[in-house]
């Protein structure tokens, strides 16, 4: 969720106030539908998704091993929500995308959809980040406004599940809001229990799981009267 409203708790770890429970119910309270996965701001969807359409070619051609053009085999769409961004994106760039997404409400449109009938969406989990841990390979894992409701340490294991779920020429992208705070912490939200991290932070937890960082870039395009957080994707490779 694109949004930027946040609490500060002080001296207190911000992702230690994370309760999985509580998501859970803030999301089932949540429209399944684009203005709900966006927080309501559905106006943004058309550029978000082009963003990530050009930040992936930029990538590719940045990898001898991935094909700079062509579909790729299998990606992975994890805190899906309701697959837009399969929808919008990532099953024009892959010839299949499994979905991860705990909340059923969710899990239930991606799997009535029109991909799903049509074949472009293979194994829905039903499960959060925390507990997924895959058993294909992946040519490209797609993580985007989801792991700021993982812990630090819950993330870094994550990313060590990802990264050992990669194809040869593999690849993982998170998307994620950036901390604005004056002190440069992260940030917790208390209404739908995420953390915002701060670029340094992402760069340390990435160095923990033993990812290179083979590009990062600002998402570009989207007004700033609309008062949101800054958004960056980062591209992983493992080390």
């Amino acid at each position: 969720m694109p949004t930027s409203e946040h609490t500060q708790p002080g001296s207190i770890p911000p992702d230690s106030l994370i309760d999985h429970s509580a998501a859970i119910q803030y999301w089932n309270s949540v429209s399944p539908d684009v203005n709900g996965m966006l927080g309501g701001f559905p106006q943004i969807s058309r550029i978000d998704l082009r963003a990530s359409a050009n930040f992936l070619a930029k990538v590719r051609r940045l990898i001898p091993s991935l094909p700079e053009s062509g579909s790729l085999k299998l990606g992975v769409d994890c805190g899906a929500g309701i697959g837009r961004v399969t929808q919008g994106f990532l099953s024009n760039v892959c010839d299949q995308v499994d979905v991860v997404e705990p909340v059923e409400n969710f899990a239930r449109v991606v799997q009535g959809g029109p991909l799903k009938q049509a074949g472009k969406v293979g194994d829905i989990y039903i499960t959060g980040l925390e507990n997924w841990v895959p058993s294909k390979r992946y040519d490209l894992i797609w993580n985007q406004w989801c792991v700021g409701h993982l812990t630090d340490s819950q993330l870094v294991e994550y990313l060590v599940r990802c990264k050992g779920a990669l194809s040869e020429g593999g690849l993982i992208v998170l998307k994620e809001n950036m901390s604005t705070d004056a002190d440069k912490e992260d940030m917790y939200d208390e209404l739908d229990n995420t953390v915002t991290r701060t670029d340094q932070k992402f760069r340390s937890l990435f160095d923990r799981a033993g990812l290179n960082l083979i590009k990062t870039e600002e998402q570009s395009g989207i007004p700033k009267t609309l008062g949101l957080f800054p958004i960056r994707f980062y591209a992983l490779r493992p080390n």
